[in-house]
């Protein structure tokens, strides 16, 4: 008999886990995003017949390697990421003594660009220079599909609730931790994973190349996995410890042309949501655009929160850009920092992201900073 969640409006990040340029573990991205100095940046250079020179890659991943041979035999690299994120998640709590329940009530959310521009790419080559237009690996079919990473997680660990993938744009991380909420508020599960995806690909990097707009400044882009478990306040584990409480997510779209009005209609509706005064925010994070959509996005961070707040945390000029993911990345960097800082316990903190066709979202958090 499945088991229905009591609802609840409070709602916990109580665990995390990031794939990322610093190493598999969130203990590498957690000591890298603290230690770096200078530019700080992971990018390494890249083959020819990319769009541009580096990138910033998890280093030596190769699914087979990271995960065994038994079910990776065509798994594309945006769904081991996620797997590998979901893996170290589970065996970090378990190495705590704070084992993550799987079954029904657990549901998986996971955000993405488009998942694996590689695996849509040569999927469509193979049809076009195949001798017949079906001459294509069928076996490799589901990597066409953006849900691949997610369901294959689900199917790997034995996640039986809720699976969701989510594709909206740089706020894709938000708009899933949006949905995450609504998730546990309806009793439709007791706890979610929740988080983004992108790896990167010579295509990939073209496609960033052609849709960047001319005003931006290129820079390397970067891939990984960032999650976190969110579970109810009346649904957390005994001697698991919450990490950050969730107290607003807003995401809307720019439809008038007046970017920077609706992203501080949004910045400021989540602080209202939340029952936080901008003084108090101990630290504000921003998606990481360059060009003119980045400075209205930095500009509106620094003259809300101040250049105190807006400093705190350093994140996309370190790990690259990583579209997608930028946004659970910066709540792990969040999350890291908090726990280094007793100043930060009981602060709250804001993250933004926002997208070149006007989506815009934010959310605020109450920084806990106790040890996992």
């Amino acid at each position: 008999m499945t088991t229905v969640a009591v609802p609840t409006d409070r709602h916990f990040i109580t665990a995390w886990s990031a794939v990322s340029p610093y190493g598999l573990e969130s203990a590498d991205y957690a000591r890298g995003i603290a230690a770096d100095t200078g530019d700080g940046s992971r990018a390494v250079p890249v083959p020819d017949g990319h769009a541009g020179e580096q990138a910033c890659l998890v280093p030596g991943f190769e699914v087979r390697e990271v995960l065994g041979r038994a079910g990776t035999r065509t798994m594309d690299r945006a769904t081991g990421l996620a797997v590998t994120a979901v893996r170290e998640l589970f065996d970090e709590a378990s190495r705590q003594q704070r084992p993550v329940p799987v079954g029904t009530g657990t549901a998986l959310v996971l955000a993405t660009t488009l998942g694996s521009a590689q695996s849509q790419h040569d999927f469509a080559h193979a049809s076009f220079t195949g001798e017949k237009p079906y001459d294509v690996p069928a076996q490799f079919m589901p990597n066409v599909l953006m849900n691949c990473p997610a369901a294959a997680s689900a199917i790997r660990f034995g996640l039986k609730g809720p699976n969701t993938t989510l594709a909206g744009g740089r706020p894709s991380g938000l708009l899933a931790l949006g949905y995450a909420r609504r998730l546990l508020a309806a009793g439709r599960a007791e706890r979610v994973l929740v988080g983004a995806v992108e790896e990167y690909s010579p295509t990939r990097s073209w496609i960033e190349h052609h849709t960047r707009g001319a005003d931006e400044t290129p820079g390397p882009l970067g891939e990984g996995c960032a999650l976190l478990l969110v579970e109810p306040g009346n649904g957390i584990p005994a001697g698991r410890t919450a990490l950050a409480e969730l107290l607003a997510v807003d995401a809307r779209v720019d439809v008038d042309d007046q970017l920077a009005s609706t992203a501080e209609a949004s910045v400021r509706d989540a602080l209202a949501a939340a029952g936080v005064d901008a003084s108090q925010v101990w630290a504000a994070v921003g998606g990481g655009l360059t060009g003119r959509v980045g400075h209205v996005e930095t500009a509106l961070l620094r003259r809300v929160f101040g250049a105190e707040a807006t400093g705190r945390v350093r994140v996309h000029e370190r790990i690259g850009d990583t579209a997608a993911a930028s946004a659970p990345f910066q709540l792990a960097a969040l999350l890291a920092a908090a726990r280094r800082d007793p100043a930060a316990h009981g602060r709250p903190a804001v993250i933004t992201s926002v997208d070149r066709d006007g989506s815009v979202a934010g959310a605020v958090v109450r920084l806990l900073g106790e040890a996992p």
